[in-house]
């Protein structure tokens, strides 16, 4: 097997707008053209970012708190020498490369190595040309919705096996990073263990998911030893101390709620006349904030209601908020769409990674960055990649398949084998069958056209049954190679599950910790690598 590219307009379920910023698109009118360089001033694919290097100005007192947060956070996850190097790099002057992702449970999907591999590697490439730059993952911890984080699946011999841990329904709202894992996570712990066949990575797994210990930083904790020596700063910025930091974003979003919001709802309704769609609704009445209960730690969106704000059920006033912020500023936390913006006030960002979500979420974003930064910051695709095993490799060789052809159900994919392991005598007997009936029902059917335009038309429809009764004979006759020979159908089910479960692309199901275990503490230095160049699609890597 072969590595390659898959175009991103040929994976299954890539959005238009996704597919119009890195990959070739479909054709855009000029109104369409216009409204993406407005929500993406700089060009998502190439180097144009390395020369658009515009960051947030941050002062020297900034840049020493920062650095002083970022040291004793990164320290208490167990950082190495790289990470604080390079936290000093950042104090003395350097820029960053930001991703980041939510804490999931055991590290989450593939999906969140292959942001840090972009970050990093991106990091490298703009230091090499002479702008010192370092990688900064951002834990997103402070989102409340448990249920996308309290997961992972992992790969079992025939099935698809996802880990959880029980959801308290008292917390629901709380934000995931603060959640304290309970006993639970012992259960799934020993599950993943077994799963993974008690490598090496179950130690970081083990020492990082512990009863008592937070979602964010057992997430942090097993991030950094998956990436050991590659210099990968990470940042929660949840603490009192960050959201101070970047009180500005803070303050400007209370100050401007109206404005912002009516600005986002135009966009949103821009992006979907032009064919694309809004990543996230805009309410009339709506913020970019949300507010923590003093009490019960709830995280609840804030809304404008006559002159003043509730959130929950309690009523707040603009001045209520602007004390929150003087006093508690960790109370105040942003959305989706502020994240970036309040990320970007804190770090001085050259360009951020992101997927399909991600860069969906700037193209409204775009607006509050303009109000709040005055500026955009540049968003560029992640690595994205299926990983393909030795023994997957080898099976696939053997039937010839691309990674495309494999994107399929079990039983699609079985009948394409099956057709290809058919005697060479069948196959031709089926492929004369079906082109000698196919130019003698083109030929019957454009005559009796000509004959009478409705009797053309019954005619069409009869053909086509007569096609689809052509297309059962190969189909019978593949399903019975497939029941013939066993190994078929075997192989068909472990491709799929391997490399395209659920139907769904690998790096969105599979964790990562799977490939860590497969692979060992080589694998961040191989995506690394491989992230050097994003090839404008999905790519194949050989394990």
């Amino acid at each position: 097997m072969q590595p390659e590219c898959i175009p991103i307009n040929a994976i299954p379920g890539a959005t238009a707008l996704y597919k119009a910023l890195v990959g070739e698109g479909a054709q855009l009118d000029a109104a369409a053209k216009s409204l993406l360089r407005e929500c993406y001033p700089t060009a998502a694919t190439g180097d144009a970012w390395l020369g658009n290097c515009k960051t947030k100005k941050l002062s020297a007192e900034h840049r020493a708190k920062l650095a002083d947060l970022l040291e004793q956070q990164n320290a208490a996850w167990g950082a190495d020498a790289a990470v604080m190097a390079n936290i000093t790099r950042l104090r003395e002057g350097a820029d960053a490369v930001v991703s980041g992702q939510q804490v999931v449970l055991f590290g989450g999907p593939l999906l969140t190595l292959l942001k840090a591999a972009t970050a990093v590697r991106l990091a490298q490439k703009a230091t090499e040309a002479g702008k010192p730059h370092v990688p900064i993952f951002w834990l997103a911890s402070e989102d409340h919705d448990f249920a996308e984080v309290s997961h992972v699946s992992l790969l079992e011999k025939k099935s698809v096996e996802t880990l959880s841990v029980v959801e308290n329904a008292a917390d629901a709202a709380v934000p995931v990073g603060r959640r304290l894992l309970g006993e639970a996570v012992t259960a799934a712990l020993e599950q993943a263990k077994f799963l993974l066949g008690h490598a090496p990575v179950c130690e970081l797994l083990d020492a990082a998911y512990q009863p008592g210990a937070s979602f964010a930083d057992a997430f942090a904790k097993f991030l950094q030893g998956v990436f050991a020596g590659q210099g990968l700063i990470l940042i929660d910025a949840a603490t009192r101390e960050f959201h101070a930091l970047g009180a500005e974003t803070l303050r400007g979003a209370i100050t401007h709620a109206a404005e912002l919001q009516a600005e986002i709802g135009k966009r949103s309704k821009a992006l979907e006349a032009a064919g694309f769609h809004a990543q996230v609704t805009a309410v009339e009445n709506g913020s970019l904030l949300f507010l923590i209960d003093e009490k019960s730690g709830a995280r609840n969106a804030l809304r404008r209601v006559d002159a003043g704000w509730r959130a929950g059920t309690e009523n707040y006033s603009t001045e209520d908020l602007l004390k929150i912020l003087q006093t508690a500023p960790e109370r105040l936390s942003p959305n989706a769409l502020l994240r970036p913006v309040f990320q970007d006030t804190l770090l001085p960002t050259t360009a951020y990674i992101g997927g399909p979500a991600e860069m969906a979420y700037f193209a409204q974003s775009q607006v509050a960055y303009a109000k709040l930064l005055g500026r955009t910051t540049p968003v560029l695709p992640r690595l994205s990649a299926t990983l393909v095993e030795n023994a997957i490799a080898h099976i696939m060789d053997r039937y010839g398949l691309t990674l495309h052809e494999v994107m399929t159900t079990q039983a699609e994919l079985g009948q394409r084998l099956g057709a290809r392991a058919m005697p060479v005598e069948g196959k031709r007997k089926l492929s004369a069958a079906g082109n000698a009936l196919d130019g003698e029902l083109t030929a019957l059917t454009e005559w009796m056209k000509t004959l009478d335009e409705n009797l053309g038309r019954s005619a069409e429809v009869a053909a086509n049954k007569m096609r689809y009764q052509m297309n059962r004979l190969r189909q019978m006759a593949a399903n019975f190679e497939v029941q013939k020979e066993n190994s078929l159908a075997k192989h068909s089910a472990q491709i799929v599950l391997h490399l395209y479960p659920q139907q769904t692309l690998q790096e969105r199901v599979v964790g990562g910790a799977f490939f860590v275990a497969r692979y060992g503490d080589g694998l961040a230095q191989l995506l690394v690598e491989q992230a050097g160049d994003v090839c404008g699609g999905h790519k194949v890597i050989l394990l």
